[in-house]
């Protein structure tokens, strides 16, 4: 078949913690206003569970628990990354509840945090649900208006596909 014929399936990413979506530019760390490591969104967390934004494989954790690399069944990979410098914390203040190599669905809880410590220790609670694919071979589009509270469940916040 003709490849501009062919009908795209995107994949709908959810928000991966409860709170407020705010663009990626607003965003105090230069690798992620500048989208340096790829197209995203950031939330600023309401709840202390953060879950994955995709049916996929967990690829890698963190050792310090403060971010996970997920990849889907058609090849798109994504990021979530907890707070700003929270690796400093070492790992504390995050609960690991996944494995890597995991097989997970949207919404199942991947990490368990504690927002207060990290705000008491000064550190962004600011949360980024990163499409990491090279723009060249995924498409990225936003689905949901900034400033908007997304639940963590269904609610898709953009989608995408690979080209």
């Amino acid at each position: 078949m003709i490849k501009w014929l062919k009908k795209k399936k995107y994949t709908e990413v959810i928000s991966c913690v409860e709170g407020i979506l705010v663009p990626l530019k607003e965003i105090n760390d230069p690798v992620f206003s500048n989208g340096a490591l790829g197209r995203g969104v950031a939330i600023k967390p309401k709840s202390s569970k953060i879950v994955s934004p995709v049916d996929g494989i967990v690829q890698v954790i963190f050792p310090t628990n403060h971010a996970v690399g997920m990849v889907t069944s058609d090849g798109l990979e994504f990021l979530i990354h907890i707070g700003i410098n929270t690796v400093k914390l070492k790992g504390e203040g995050f609960k690991r509840v996944v494995s890597e190599r995991q097989k997970v669905r949207k919404g199942d809880v991947l990490i368990e945090v504690d927002f207060n410590l990290l705000d008491k220790e000064g550190y962004s609670t600011d949360t980024m649900v990163i499409l990491t694919t090279d723009e060249m071979a995924a498409e990225f589009i936003e689905t949901c208006p900034y400033g908007t509270f997304v639940d963590g469940k269904e609610q898709s916040v953009f989608k995408c596909c690979m080209k």
